[in-house]
């Protein structure tokens, strides 16, 4: 029977409440983002709550691939820096236990979790933004309540504008009443002014019904008047004591079809983008052949592209194959020799010919853009659905190595970084996805900019948690800078207690060492080529690498000296040797020798 190591469980029941519990914060987040963006389109319009929730729970299934990723990335990040900061990883590295070992069923944990974006991403996406898109529509589309405010104009009516200067709340008595109609144009406004009244909606809530007591009502007779050109239009005053008015105002929260929004990018899985591509691509292309046919056998001074030739079969028409002239064509000769026409009629015909086969062609471009842009909008959303899995992927390669690196746990830090990072993240994909949609870049290389910037992050973390390096270590930075430019910039110290003593005749023996071998690199690098001399200087030879372990063997030895000025000598060694230095490490030897000398001297003569 099948037993899971218990590290593996371990792991396991660490990162997945705390994934769990980041996913639903982060959905949270990202869903309340979604209400600021539409609360407009929401308040005011009396919608039940089973119809705002379902709209909430279709967004949050929406905001999945934009809430996985990030918490994937701070699970992975609080996760590892708990460990870290417990001080549980050191625990397991002396076991023997190695990071990746410690990452295992994690790992194993996101692949499977990245192939379920997939599916999700693949089959119920397109469901659920099928549904969310129709939803906000229809919701955007439904007239508002009848919520009239006082003494400021109501226009929510279509064509109506209602002004009331005071309102009871108790009985709903609306007092001081203008009302506005202008559903017949601005030109056939009606004005009614009453001393009070009454609006209520019909059961069905279709209509509006107006009761209005004591008023006026002023209207424009233009329509009774069609035809007749006047300055003086006759008009119409009422007087009445009461008035029933129906407008038409449909409250009715009414679903859109969802077939309409089907057919569109967002409620298509793979096998119907790679059809709607290749299909619109086809027609692209048929198009394309036919435009430039079109172009191809238009004629040019008068010589036609097919010419005519009787068989038994009948005419055919042929391409005629490359015209050949016995002379070239004087352009001024035709121009000059114009049958009396005037040169600038020539010009203006030429130019008018030109101009009309520019735009005909330019609008036939445009129209062929609108099918570029849905192959592009297509080809976006196909890409999308590798997008998400390989970005958890990502992020937990980010994540976790950074957790066992910065060893920080909780909430703070942890989150710091995982906002920074996926802000850098949504930035590079935001622009991949600008720049692939506008046709400025390839759809493959805009969809997957962020993944291809993010790769070599992850890898590096990667690298640096498994080898224990200090990531967030400057000096470290420092001296791999040094040591590439090659400067000589040691820091050593004279040593007051050592092991290792320095003995004249050991000093001696390292510097003749590393003072042979370096005669050697120099008579070399003398009888070397220029390109050769170029590759020595980049990569390096065999008699180069041979004098830096001299070199490094007699800085090793003697940096356990006692005395200033040895290891004052011994700071101007460079981490790099090269031609140029020669002459400055062949001194530095000297001095060294030279000390050397002077110390045996005084221990053969006991002077201190």
């Amino acid at each position: 029977m099948f037993r899971p190591k218990r590290l593996y469980t371990f792991m396991l029941q660490t990162f997945i409440p705390v994934f769990v519990m980041t996913f639903f914060i982060c959905l949270f987040i990202v869903l309340m983002q979604f209400l600021w963006r539409y609360i407009d389109d929401l308040v005011g319009k009396g919608l039940e709550i089973n119809v705002i929730g379902e709209l909430f729970f279709y967004a949050a299934l929406t905001m999945v691939p934009m809430a996985l990723p990030l918490a994937i990335l701070l699970a992975s990040l609080m996760t590892f820096g708990n460990l870290g900061e417990k001080f549980e990883l050191t625990a397991m590295k002396a076991s023997g236990v190695s990071l990746l070992k410690t990452m295992r069923p994690l790992i194993i944990l996101i692949l499977l979790i990245a192939g379920g974006a997939f599916f999700f991403q693949n089959n119920i996406l397109p469901v659920a933004q099928v549904k969310m898109w129709t939803l906000l529509h229809s919701m955007k589309q439904k007239s508002p309540e009848m919520e009239i405010p006082e003494k400021a104009f109501y226009d929510q009516i279509p064509g109506i504008s209602i002004y009331v200067d005071e309102k009871d709340k108790e009985t709903g008595i609306l007092r001081e009443l203008m009302i506005y109609d202008m559903s017949g144009g601005t030109e056939n406004t009606r004005i009614i002014v009453a001393d009070s009244g009454k609006i209520s909606l019909t059961p069905d809530k279709t209509r509006l019904l107006l009761n209005i007591y004591q008023g006026e009502q002023f209207e424009n007779l233009r329509s009774t008047t069609a035809g007749v050109q006047s300055n003086n239009l006759p008009y119409r005053r009422e007087t009445f004591a009461q008035k029933d008015i129906i407008i038409s105002f449909d409250a009715n929260f009414n679903r859109m079809d969802e077939s309409a929004m089907r057919k569109q990018y967002v409620g298509k899985n793979i096998a119907e983008l790679h059809a709607t591509i290749d299909s619109v691509q086809a027609r692209v292309d048929s198009v394309g052949n036919i435009y430039a046919a079109e172009i191809k056998e238009k004629p040019y001074f008068s010589l036609q592209y097919y010419k005519a030739l009787n068989t038994p079969d009948g005419t055919l028409r042929v391409p005629q194959n490359e015209i050949r002239l016995d002379s070239p064509l004087d352009i001024d000769s035709l121009f000059h020799n114009n049958s009396g026409l005037d040169e600038a009629t020539i010009i203006n015909q030429a130019l008018y010919k030109a101009r009309s086969f520019r735009m005909d062609y330019e609008y036939k471009s445009k129209l062929m853009e609108e099918d570029r842009k849905q192959i592009r909008r297509h080809g976006i959303e196909l890409q999308k659905k590798f997008t998400l899995s390989f970005a958890c992927i990502i992020f937990f390669f980010i994540g976790a190595p950074l957790g066992a690196i910065i060893r920080k746990g909780g909430i703070g830090l942890p989150l710091v970084v995982s906002v920074i990072l996926f802000i850098i993240y949504y930035i590079i994909d935001n622009t991949g996805y600008k720049m692939a949609k506008d046709g400025h870049a390839g759809v493959v290389e805009g969809m997957w900019l962020s993944s291809a910037v993010l790769l070599p992050l992850g890898i590096f973390f990667t690298y640096k948690a498994v080898h224990d390096s200090g990531v967030f270590n400057i000096d470290a930075y420092k001296a791999f800078w040094t040591k590439i430019r090659g400067k000589h910039k040691r820091s050593l110290e004279p040593k007051e207690f050592t092991l290792d003593e320095v003995t004249p005749e050991g000093a001696f023996s390292v510097i003749e060492a590393f003072d042979s071998d370096l005669r050697s690199l120099r008579d070399s690098y003398r009888r070397m080529s220029l390109p050769h001399r170029l590759y020595a200087r980049l990569f390096g030879t065999k008699q180069s690498a041979e004098c830096m372990r001299s070199m490094n063997a007699l800085i090793d030895y003697l940096a356990n000296s006692r005395s200033h000025q040895v290891v004052t000598i011994l700071n101007r060694y460079p981490y790099k040797i090269k031609p140029g230095d020669f002459s400055s490490l062949a001194e530095n030897n000297d001095n060294l020798r030279q000390w050397f000398m002077t110390e045996a001297g005084k221990e053969k003569t006991g002077i201190e």
